[in-house]
């Protein structure tokens, strides 16, 4: 039997509905960010450049798109004979059939997967966090502390700690307590939703706790070994981590990496972001085009002006188009003449010729406002925009749309247009 010290779960089964029409049809931790990356390559990267070399990823709702990026795991040196990484949907049994029903529920599915390496450790990790983490030094930590279960946690401020899963720790780390979205928080350390287990701690707890409906490591897992007594601890982490789970804060996200001196940096030697690239012919810019501040992904060609935004991979910006603060991903293509201000435009969409999107004042959206907000303007995958319309802000499109969806060739701030059969 192969023994492996430990090995990593990447939980990458969330729809993210947070995020609207971008993840209606491709797994959050699939969706394109910074350009040429997923989301899911962040955590990837950390395994690997961490000496992690054994990574199951939990894929559950819309797969195919991770599992096609995902592959053997090449680029990220994941495609080993002994360990490696290995998709893990819900699968059929002899006597039952079940999806994933919580975080904790589809590790319990997969205790054989782990017992396969019979690791001294787990390591649990969330698919839809942006940040670079030595889990190595995490691990160091928790032996240091001859602790069983260690939680990354993030000092975050007083009055934003309402919104997280909050540990109270004494000086020396230990957790005492925990408060899941307390109103009145005792402590600003958020967990991460970053875990290391004891292996047996963790098969014993999720074993005990098997029946427990939608079995989560918040709710469930984590109580109950401290309530078996098991040595808790709070590992702090300081450094760049973002949640990208709303709209908002996916964009946010994005337009930090173009600061001048991003708080993020993709591009460090030492620690590596690496992704699935097919290999592209490089960014061609016209002689009229302008370009600044922006990340354009290869493949790209820019006849256009192009400032403060994040360009994917083969997409083509016309002549005459504006497109300020902007998100356009891989293989769009904007026609000429046309303005994009403050807009998501996901992948393989086409947008007319003199369309204008992000013009007017805010409005709140009528179908979802908690989810299209900001001034936001967000254009689902293969969605077509026809030519000479106009698009207010906080709205969503989605689907083939047709110049008749546009009464007065304008949909106002706030609206959605969503085709049926999308």
């Amino acid at each position: 039997m192969v023994k492996k010290e430990m090995i990593a779960m990447l939980l990458a089964g969330g729809q993210g509905s947070r995020l609207g029409v971008l993840t209606s049809k491709v797994a959050k931790p699939a969706v394109a960010f910074g350009g040429k990356y997923r989301i899911i390559d962040f955590p990837l990267s950390n395994c690997i450049n961490s000496g992690v070399d054994t990574v199951g990823v939990l894929t559950q709702y819309q797969p195919l798109r991770l599992n096609t990026h995902i592959g053997i795991g090449i680029p990220w040196d994941l495609d080993r004979n002994i360990g490696g990484v290995s998709v893990l949907p819900p699968y059929e049994k002899s006597t039952n059939s079940e999806w994933y029903t919580g975080t904790a529920n589809a590790i319990y599915q997969n205790l054989e997967y782990i017992e396969s390496y019979n690791p001294d450790y787990v390591l649990i990790l969330s698919g839809d966090h942006i940040y670079k983490m030595d889990y190595e030094v995490m691990l160091d930590f928790h032996k240091s502390k001859g602790a069983e279960v260690t939680i990354a946690v993030m000092p975050v401020p007083m009055e934003e700690a309402s919104r997280f899963g909050i540990m109270i720790a004494d000086e020396n780390k230990r957790i005492n307590d925990f408060e899941e979205k307390p109103a009145h928080p005792r402590s600003n350390l958020a967990s991460m939703g970053i875990y290391i287990f004891n292996w047996k701690t963790l098969k014993e707890a999720l074993i005990a706790n098997r029946d427990l409906e939608n079995l989560d490591f918040g709710k469930h897992v984590i109580p109950y070994c401290k309530d078996k007594g098991a040595p808790l601890y709070a590992y702090e982490f300081i450094g760049y981590w973002k949640d990208v789970g709303t709209l908002n804060s996916y964009w946010e996200a994005n337009m930090e990496l173009i600061d001048i001196v991003p708080e993020f940096n993709l591009y460090e030697e030492y620690w590596k972001i690496y992704t699935k690239s097919e290999i592209q012919p490089p960014q061609y810019f016209s002689q009229d085009s302008v370009v600044e501040r922006c990340i354009i992904g290869e493949g790209s060609e820019i006849y256009g002006q192009v400032y403060n935004s994040v360009i994917g991979c083969n997409v083509c910006i016309g002549p005459g188009v504006v497109v300020r603060d902007s998100i356009i991903m891989n293989e769009t293509v904007i026609g000429e003449g046309s303005e994009i201000y403050k807009a998501i435009v996901a992948e393989n969409v086409t947008i007319g010729k003199n369309v204008k999107l992000g013009v007017g004042d805010e409005r709140d959206n009528d179908t979802a406002p908690h989810i299209y907000n900001h001034g936001l303007v967000t254009i689902g995958e293969k969605s077509v925009i026809p030519d000479h319309v106009s698009v207010g802000k906080n709205t969503v499109i989605y689907g083939i749309a047709e110049p008749s969806d546009f009464p007065d060739a304008y949909l106002p701030s706030g609206r959605t247009l969503i085709k049926a059969g999308e």
